[in-house]
């Protein structure tokens, strides 16, 4: 594929984005699978998720997810979700982590290799062109198979490498059959404090 064995790699996942792309193509993320695809690509020194959390529900269908990936090697960069009226009068409810992923990635410039950052999002083109400058690669993953496409061209573009998410069923994908269980993925993860071997 496109890396090497002896390059220092980083994972920066955009946990809405991916969220938002893996359901639209109906992949199923298995996340134990897809830390061990990149940990035997390279030196996996970071593998980042970010995401914003409802903070005043008792429960949030994302919380099992963010908790079991806390403890099975993901390091998860979170804030609360804002609420607010717009102009209409509706709620709506804000939860951008754009800039942590940009502030962590140009941190991380000086120490890795390659970087693969899980996100289409336009705005990321500069952020990945300034890691450039610096002598990192940078490979996307995302998806040009949604409609529309997920992937931004403009990133796609700028990025080193770009990985279509739908190609790596086999790599990190879960079965669909739904009879045979890793832990880590979007429907069924296991509960805080639950560790993988």
């Amino acid at each position: 594929m496109y890396f090497h064995p002896n390059e220092k790699l980083a994972l920066f996942i955009d946990g809405s984005n991916l969220f938002a792309t893996a359901k639209s193509l109906s992949f199923d993320i298995d996340y134990k699978r897809l830390r061990s695809f990149f940990a035997e690509k390279g030196i996996l020194l970071r593998a980042n998720y970010y995401t914003a959390l409802l903070e005043d529900q008792e429960y949030s269908p994302l919380r099992p997810l963010v908790d079991w990936l806390d403890y099975n090697g993901y390091t998860l960069i979170t804030k609360p979700t804002k609420e607010f009226t717009d102009s209409k009068g509706e709620k709506k409810i804000k939860g951008n982590m754009d800039m942590e992923l940009a502030i962590d990635m140009m941190g991380m410039a000086d120490h890795v290799d390659h970087m693969v950052l899980f996100s289409g999002d336009g705005d990321f083109r500069r952020l990945v062109e300034a890691v450039q400058r610096k002598g990192v690669r940078v490979t996307v993953i995302s998806s040009t198979k949604t409609a529309p496409p997920m992937i931004a061209d403009e990133l796609r573009r700028q990025a080193d490498n770009f990985i279509e998410l739908s190609g790596m069923h086999d790599e990190f994908g879960r079965p669909s059959n739904g009879k045979h269980n890793h832990d880590g993925h979007h429907s069924h993860e296991p509960t805080a404090g639950q560790k993988s071997e």
